[in-house]
């Protein structure tokens, strides 16, 4: 598989999960969380899943809903329903949760560190060890890198405005990564002050 890593907008898109069990649901909630339509086909879906808007349709409407879908996702334990909507989304994007080497797209394991989403994935040769490798990354990733961001996310925005060439914007950002006041004042978590010393770094050379 020539699978690479990318961030699609799902928002408004409609998505279909064959299953309602702990991995479809696991899916519905995070294409829900992104603002996508999700219908699912099963027995039951929690109430938490009805409240964020999920819909769940009988088995008898697969077709139907294949062909209204833009993602599908086949998450059941009955294999020969899951091969028959693969037959049947022939051009669609589906993610195949029963077996992710037929799909064209996989959900790797994705989780949030403030606003920071940071996505793993394996090659499917071990989802507990995604898991694990999450643990560690939330465990070195501190509130100060946090505020890094933000901060170079607030400096690019300016820089964006007043430098043309991108090798030099980005000297200006390693200036203030590397600038010992600004990184004090992000240890004592004055965000505001680091950026008014980002501000006065960019301006004395620019005004």
């Amino acid at each position: 598989m020539g699978l690479t890593s990318l961030f699609f907008e799902v928002e408004n898109k409609n998505v279909f999960i064959l299953g309602t069990g702990e991995v479809a649901t696991r899916r519905a909630h995070r294409f829900l969380d992104k603002g996508a339509n999700v219908i699912l086909a099963g027995n039951s879906i929690d109430d938490e899943l009805t409240k964020k808007g999920a819909i769940l349709t009988p088995l008898k409407d697969l077709d139907e809903m294949v062909k209204w879908s833009d993602i599908v996702i086949t998450a059941s334990g009955d294999e020969k329903l899951c091969e028959y909507i693969a037959s049947i989304s022939q051009g669609k994007l589906i993610n195949r949760a029963d077996k992710p080497e037929r799909g064209n797209i996989i959900a790797p394991t994705t989780f949030l560190i403030d606003d920071i989403e940071i996505s793993i994935y394996t090659n499917g040769q071990s989802p507990l060890m995604a898991r694990e490798l999450r643990k560690k990354i939330q465990s070195i990733i501190t509130e100060e890198d946090i505020l890094e961001i933000k901060l170079q996310d607030h400096a690019r925005k300016i820089l964006k405005e007043k430098v043309d060439d991108q090798k030099v914007r980005r000297e200006y950002l390693e200036s203030i990564l590397n600038n010992d006041k600004i990184r004090n004042c992000l240890k004592e978590n004055k965000l505001d002050e680091a950026k008014r010393l980002a501000e006065s770094i960019i301006n004395s050379d620019l005004s």
